[in-house]
């Protein structure tokens, strides 16, 4: 028997909205950047993103400069915050069913995400979810974060890669799992199509035309925003 493996994105896929972009809105709401350049910029790496020629290195930089210059318990004041007035209210009962349908059949079960650990850790723990693979800061001597990324991005085919780095850190391959990926993304297309069960969930036009073609099911969880 193979194990069965659900994989899920986060963004627009169980959230209907973009926690990464989101959270850089909420940072001006609250005074810590400039609220008409972190926009404008914000705004541009964001159209990137969509496009998909976002550098992901350039655009992690630019995200957690305010979080670095502002240190931990900042951090955790107001990302607590942050998932009190932001996340909480758009976590729909349908996404966390699903996942807990997943987890209630003995799949193991990750959240795959481009956005950075320190937006997605509490995000994932609010969906009962502790196997995040979300891109990786590098820490200073003191613990807390450079600004710069460790390791492998997980985006666009560097998903791949971390869940082969996953799966290898519990003894397993592709040839001993059965995967599910769920996203909304033409994005994660090198990851949808390394699945046995791609699921386009919420879909961008992009991958509901490619998923149509396929013949690949579609999820419509809610509308998308």
């Amino acid at each position: 028997m193979k194990t069965k493996v659900a994989l899920f994105d986060l963004d627009h896929t169980l959230l209907p909205i973009d926690s990464d972009y989101s959270w850089g809105e909420f940072t001006q709401q609250i005074g810590w950047t400039d609220p008409v350049d972190f926009k404008r910029r914000n705004d541009e790496f964001y159209a990137h993103y969509v496009a998909g020629t976002l550098d992901v290195h350039d655009y992690v930089r630019f995200a957690v400069e305010a979080l670095r210059v502002r240190g931990p318990a900042a951090y955790e004041e107001a990302h607590a915050r942050f998932m009190r007035e932001w996340i909480a209210p758009v976590m729909h009962p349908q996404a966390l069913a699903l996942v807990r349908s997943h987890q209630q059949q003995g799949d193991l079960v990750a959240i795959v995400t481009a956005t950075n650990e320190l937006v997605t850790r509490p995000i994932a723990n609010a969906f009962g979810v502790p196997e995040l693979l979300a891109v990786e800061l590098e820490r200073d001597a003191s613990g807390w974060i450079t600004g710069e990324i460790a390791g492998v991005p997980s985006m666009r085919e560097g998903k791949v890669l971390r869940v082969d780095q996953w799966l290898a850190k519990r003894g397993l391959d592709w040839l001993d799992v059965e995967t599910t990926f769920y996203s909304d993304s033409l994005n994660d297309l090198p990851l949808l199509e390394r699945v046995e069960y791609p699921v386009a969930t919420n879909p961008d036009p992009r991958l509901r035309t490619i998923a149509l073609e396929r013949g690949w099911r579609i999820l419509d969880l809610f509308p998308r925003q």
